[in-house]
């Protein structure tokens, strides 16, 4: 049976997701399947290549840095988030990305982003475009309002969880039967229609599908949540979300704040550790020891 991993975005709320993926680090904890929209997607590739840590380094500990989250740069160059420093400058000098470790990984890796034009997911394949992998993280990654679409392979792409924010439905139809979900905000909780809803037909008139999605997020949001509440109900799935409630948003820059949280996601993936290797024990799943 095929184990996947699923995870979602949230944007700074990403380090919960950072925390737990750093327990399955240091367990050797590798499922066959892993797919990640935006700030799922980030952290996935660095638990992809085996880096202890990184997740850690690159968020909490650049997160005072001038450029990593900047208003300046949002009206000057139409992105909150450094997305050069993130996607360029940190993977490729500051805090090396391990390419190599990350190509040789036998996981199966899926990127998940919103085609501008038509509003609709387009997935990515590791296997197929591990030579792109920075480019599409940061389609994955490229938040409305916030960031310039990314053109990619005859795409024009924003952010991942726009269209599937949390991309269970892809992982089941991709013969995933042992999911493991990572959600980043507390058990009960829903998305209210965005205030920036009535903005989207204006700043996205070039981009129907694009404003359409966006007008509708926040339902698809809550069905995918009323969904995998059921899968977790039925023993279909196991769901790791935060324990306690953390007063966190998406562009959250206190590096304390966004500690506790980073410890809150270890902290609850402990606890789910026993439960998780049972529940993994009929499927291939790759345990390694980390040295």
């Amino acid at each position: 049976m095929k184990s996947g991993l699923i995870l979602e975005g949230g944007g700074m709320r990403g380090v919960y997701t950072a925390g737990v993926l750093e327990c399955f680090l240091e367990n050797g904890l590798f499922p066959d399947y892993v797919i990640g929209v935006s700030a799922g997607a980030c952290n996935a590739a660095s638990y992809i290549s085996r880096q202890p840590g990184r997740n850690r380094q690159v968020t909490i500990g650049y997160i005072k840095h001038p450029d990593y989250i900047s208003v300046k740069n949002l009206f000057l160059k139409r992105e909150l988030f450094g997305m050069n420093l993130i996607f360029n400058e940190i993977p490729n000098t500051l805090v090396p990305f391990d390419f190599n470790r990350f190509n040789q990984a036998t996981e199966e890796f899926v990127i998940g982003t919103t085609d501008c034009l038509t509003g609709e997911p387009v997935y990515f394949n590791k296997s197929i475009s591990s030579k792109d992998i920075l480019t599409i993280i940061r389609a994955s990654s490229s938040l409305p309002f916030m960031s310039r679409a990314i053109e990619y392979e005859g795409h024009l792409l924003m952010d991942g969880s726009i269209s599937d924010p949390i991309p269970i439905q892809k992982a089941l139809t991709d013969q995933v039967e042992k999911p493991i979900i990572v959600l980043t905000k507390e058990k009960g909780y829903r998305k209210s229609k965005s205030s920036f809803s009535k903005l989207t037909s204006s700043f996205y008139k070039d981009f129907k599908g694009l404003g359409n999605a966006l007008e509708h997020r926040y339902q698809l949001y809550n069905e995918t949540l009323d969904f995998i509440e059921k899968l977790e109900e039925e023993k279909k799935a196991i769901v790791i979300r935060p324990s306690q409630t953390f007063n966190i948003g998406r562009i959250e820059r206190n590096p304390e704040k966004l500690t506790l949280l980073y410890n809150q996601g270890y902290k609850d993936a402990m606890a789910h550790l026993n439960e998780i290797t049972e529940w993994l024990i009929d499927t291939n799943v790759n345990q390694e020891v980390l040295i």
